[in-house]
């Protein structure tokens, strides 16, 4: 910033003054920089975002929609299939709002796009991966699980809509507000590490599963299939979390200029674009319906709060 002509007027507003003599809001209400006439230093990230990444990660997001409606539609698993469908055009149309902010880094529309839908994308392969543990109890061993299995459910999903509303709410005001500590970002990082609590407990549960049903699981000498279904689901719940916890470090220290998380672009790469996107391709390969189309017993999806827990059901 110092390396610029630039100075804060009373309401906060970054005036920059340009060498054509014109003076530009840098940020608030009224900006009016472009990246033809402020440096991009001065944007809220610093640095104009990535139009190959975006593009990339827009098409993979497509092509995962393509194959999830494919694998819903054919083994009918609608619950798993519109939790993913969501997640996926929600993080599209995050990257559109990247795409945005690559043609003019201070484009209000795009931010908020990013901001909310890229913050509440992942949200949604949660879902998807919490309906799976129930399935999971199902089809090896209900008996193992240390409560019903349908309290896997029932927990989750309910935890992972608190954390929806508080991040999509926290994106919302992040977006209409230019302070590095305000209620918005607090309310957004409460989502994420509500998200990231959820994940961590989902994950006891998981494992704690694994090992009351372990003897059970090796007399049943699970297809290969069933195996690369549980390396790839465990792989996506790892991914999200990972990129939970950047987050929550992404967003400590608000959206500040002095923030370098906030402003380290291959870091989001890393640890938010990819690691959403694997995750959610780790669920086209971990998809419930070709591992568990055989199970014995399969109930309709409106019986999964209702009925015995003999039965299993394909979401």
């Amino acid at each position: 910033m110092a390396a610029y002509n630039v100075s804060t007027a009373s309401d906060g507003t970054l005036l920059y003054y340009a060498p054509n003599g014109l003076t530009y809001a840098a940020n608030g209400d009224f900006a009016n920089c472009t990246i033809s006439v402020c440096p991009v230093e001065l944007s809220v990230y610093g640095y104009r975002a990535s139009l190959p990444f975006s593009a990339t990660l827009i098409a993979l997001y497509t092509l995962c929609a393509v194959a999830q409606t494919y694998l819903g539609w054919r083994y009918k698993t609608w619950s798993f299939m519109a939790a993913m469908l969501l997640g996926c055009f929600v993080e599209l149309l995050g990257y559109v709002g990247r795409i945005m902010m690559w043609q003019n880094p201070w484009n209000d529309g795009g931010f908020i796009m990013q901001i909310v839908l890229i913050t509440i994308g992942p949200v949604f392969f949660s879902a998807a991966i919490y309906v799976m543990l129930y399935q999971i109890a199902m089809y090896i061993s209900p008996s193992s699980a240390r409560f019903s299995p349908k309290i896997y459910y029932w927990i989750f999903i309910p935890c992972d809509i608190v954390s929806l509303i508080l991040q999509a709410a926290g994106g919302a005001l992040s977006s209409t507000s230019d302070g590095d500590s305000g209620p918005g970002v607090n309310i957004a990082i409460a989502g994420l590490v509500f998200q990231v609590v959820t994940l961590a407990t989902f994950i006891a549960a998981t494992v704690d599963y694994a090992w009351t049903s372990r003897n059970v699981a090796a007399e049943k000498k699970q297809a290969l299939k069933f195996k690369v279904f549980a390396g790839f689901f465990a792989l996506a719940t790892i991914l999200i979390t990972i990129r939970c916890c950047y987050r929550v470090y992404e967003l400590s220290e608000g959206y500040s200029e002095d923030s370098e998380a906030l402003r380290d672009q291959p870091l989001f790469i890393g640890l938010e674009g990819m690691m959403v996107v694997l995750a959610a391709w780790c669920l086209v390969v971990a998809h419930p319906g070709p591992v568990f189309r055989s199970l014995e017993a399969k109930m309709a999806e409106k019986k999964i709060g209702a009925g015995s827990d003999s039965e299993g059901a394909i979401v």
